[in-house]
């Protein structure tokens, strides 16, 4: 494993492994445990990472072996129902007690010191926060990367169904922990049969051909997309942040499916008064822990160091390090986001973008959406293979999208912070999502997405109303020479579940109806400014 990443710091000590320890859990069912030690005489911490997706490959060699070779005992832990653990998986209830009852299982441990750090990416992040909901004494750092704290918003936010992050969360929810082989077999399973499930009419149910079989949280967690359900009462962990004094390193990618999540934790965390740090790099979700490993390895290594064995040296002076796109930089802040630096920019005749306001309402340009015909997602905040930065060419091709492209830039225009869409717009039936994104445009005309996101409008028929469209965060320079563009659509497929058009549930609908999105000239783009961004996690 260490062959396959240049630049990890040098091997402190030779690595120990106890495998097949049962801790009981908050109701007595047997939890699986792995033990991962230095072979060496000494005083170590202990780093307890939490896992619904089994004890092997990758976390083994990335959390056990190269944090044991650091000087960390590493206790890797199947949550119950996954990895041969016992009693049955559900997506948060049990988290919390059994992760205490865990810290109480090792104060028991003749080798456990009473200083105690927890790290992990995703789920892994989760039980994390589960644990911080009321942390034990002994808990002095956390390392959350590409973390999970609310998971209702990751299934249902933005006010629609993101039906491919559901579908890829229940395939590793159900097979990962299972072993390699079988999840290599039900990823191709899942990939053979993606375009029909997320297709058919209704959607309630269709997940199984594709997952091998029910998988009873999910058609539950799809059932309930409202946030004031009884169903998810406690499934949001963001009250753990809100009081949290644990310090918290973050990490996350602009391209990250858990970005905004990750962010919004950032911000809790700095008003409640914790000691926190956020490193957000070039990555999507699966690329953190793979091109970029180096260093977001190096970034938990020297925050752990720091607050688990009172070594400083290996941080940063500044509490935020995050990458530029558009100039493949990396900048260091004080804090995030900066000061609002950002400038409106407006959509106006002929698909042009400008600096200068409209002067009415007036209809600007229309298009047509046909469900059954959607349009496709590229790119982005996915849990696919399939995310991160792309050539939008297909995309803007197609007739159901809308372009509004600047002049050439004379100078290079920085967007750091949240970029926010505030659309006027009608829609024949009432009803229809909007999807709004960011993209940097250069010589050659490739057009490359930057952020975007997608909101739901519901007005009578025909109506102008304004709509706001949270589109994430970025750091992004726009050279010169380049052009900016705002691209308008009606949907990702199938990043997002279609919107019917009809007002009814996607899960449930079988009828379609295409729908005219007329978009009106008092709209505007607001990039980098931070007042007008709501907290989406």
């Amino acid at each position: 494993m260490r062959a396959t990443w240049r630049g990890l710091p040098a091997r402190r000590y030779e690595a120990g492994w106890e495998p097949g320890l049962v801790v009981p859990a908050a109701d007595g069912s047997p939890l699986v445990t792995d033990h991962y030690f230095p072979r060496a005489d000494g005083d170590f911490p202990t780093l307890l990472v939490r896992s619904p997706y089994g004890r092997g490959v990758p976390w083994a060699p990335m959390y056990g072996l190269l944090f044991a070779e650091q000087g960390f005992h590493v206790v890797l832990q199947s949550c119950r129902g996954t990895g041969g653990s016992g009693g049955a998986f559900h997506l948060w209830r049990h988290e919390s007690a059994d992760a205490r009852a865990t810290v109480s299982w090792l104060r028991g441990r003749p080798w456990f010191n009473g200083s105690l750090g927890t790290i992990g990416p995703s789920y892994l992040g989760y039980v994390q926060w589960a644990l911080a909901l009321d942390p034990p004494p002994e808990l002095k750092a956390m390392v959350v990367q590409v973390g999970l704290h609310d998971p209702r918003a990751l299934l249902h936010g933005d006010g629609a169904l993101h039906l491919e992050t559901a579908l890829v969360v229940a395939l590793g929810m159900t097979h990962q922990h299972r072993g390699v082989v079988p999840f290599v077999k039900a990823t191709l399973r899942l990939q053979r049969h993606l375009r029909g499930v997320t297709r058919a009419r209704p959607l309630r149910g269709a997940h199984a051909t594709a997952l091998g079989g029910e998988v009873p949280w999910l058609d539950e967690a799809l059932s309930h997309p409202d946030p004031e359900d009884a169903y998810w009462r406690g499934a949001s962990l963001a009250p753990a942040a809100e009081r949290l004094d644990v310090p918290t390193s973050l990490i996350t990618g602009w391209h990250d499916v858990l970005a905004d999540q990750t962010i919004a934790q950032y911000g809790r965390l700095r008003r409640a008064g914790c000691d926190t740090a956020l490193l957000v790099g070039p990555w999507t979700h699966t690329s953190a822990l793979q091109q970029g490993w180096p260093e977001v390895f190096s970034e938990s290594l020297a925050w752990l160091r720091a607050h688990l064995c009172g070594d400083p040296s290996g941080l940063r002076p500044t509490r935020v390090r995050l990458h530029v796109g558009g100039d493949d930089t990396w900048r260091d802040l004080d804090d995030w986001p900066p000061a609002d630096t950002g400038t409106p920019w407006y959509p106006a005749p002929g698909g042009h973008l400008t600096r200068q306001p409209p002067t009415d309402g007036a209809p600007l340009a229309d298009f047509r959406y046909d469900p059954a015909d959607p349009t496709p997602s590229l790119g982005g905040q996915l849990l696919s293979r399939t995310a991160g930065a792309r050539d939008n060419a297909p995309l803007e091709a197609r007739e159901d999208v809308l372009t509004f492209t600047s002049a050439p830039l004379t100078e290079p225009v920085d967007v750091l912070g949240p970029v926010t869409a505030r659309l006027a717009v009608s829609v024949d039936t009432g009803h229809a999502d909007v999807f709004s994104r960011l993209c940097d445009v250069d010589e050659r005309g490739r057009s490359t997405n930057v952020c975007d996101g997608l909101s739901p409008v519901q007005a009578a028929p025909g109506v102008s109303a304004h709509v706001t469209v949270p589109m994430s965060s970025t750091a992004h320079r726009f050279a010169a020479g380049h052009r900016i563009r705002w691209q308008i659509s009606a949907g990702a497929h199938p990043r997002y579940a279609r919107n019917p058009g009809t007002g009814r549930s996607p899960l449930d609908a079988t009828e379609f109806t295409p729908v005219r999105i007329t978009l009106h000239a008092d709209s505007a783009l607001f990039c980098g400014d931070s007042a007008l961004f709501p907290d989406r996690g």
